[in-house]
């Protein structure tokens, strides 16, 4: 599990604490079949996998999107259409392909984070300028939200409990 160092520099540090928030996300999946992946145990349409394909999407569009790169999150037109359809598993849809969305989604994001300094600007979805650093905070807390989400759903799920893998008790 990433660590956030403790006296690391700006970028680095908000790096890696987005970083921790999305291991500690695939962390909850691990050991869950499909049917309890894609399971309802709330009111609400939200799913473990879900989840996983919301962040993927949201992933591409604030770190992609923003800052003219190539982006595969769905777009605005399915989204006004459907606002959940970031959140729903359609049958078709596999966990492998889900799991896999995110990884791309993550290795483009992170792409451009090692290209951009966090000064650097780019255009939010709604038109407002915003900085890389904003993108980077706006983003860990996404994630954390979500990654709480997870853990609550995985508790409901078979009853495991806990927030991130257990690591080493220091950083450098």
């Amino acid at each position: 599990m990433t660590l956030v160092p403790y006296t690391a520099g700006e970028k680095p540090s908000l790096v890696a604490s987005l970083q921790r928030h999305r291991e500690a996300l695939l962390w909850k999946l691990e050991g869950l079949d499909d049917e309890q992946l894609r399971r309802r145990v709330v009111g609400s349409e939200i799913t473990l996998l879900g989840t996983v394909k919301h962040l993927a999407s949201v992933e591409y569009g604030w770190f992609c999107s923003t800052f003219g790169r190539p982006s595969d999150e769905i777009s605005s037109a399915v989204l006004d259409e459907d606002p959940q359809a970031d959140w729903r598993i359609h049958p078709w849809e596999t966990t492998e392909g889900v799991l896999a969305y995110y990884e791309r989604a993550r290795a483009a994001a992170d792409a451009v984070i090692g290209e951009l300094k966090v000064t650097e600007r780019g255009t939010a979805w709604h038109g407002a300028t915003v900085t890389l650093r904003w993108v980077l905070i706006h983003m860990i807390e996404e994630t954390a939200r979500h990654a709480g989400h997870v853990d609550v759903l995985r508790e409901l799920v078979d009853g495991r409990t806990g927030d991130h893998r257990e690591t080493p008790t220091s950083v450098s």
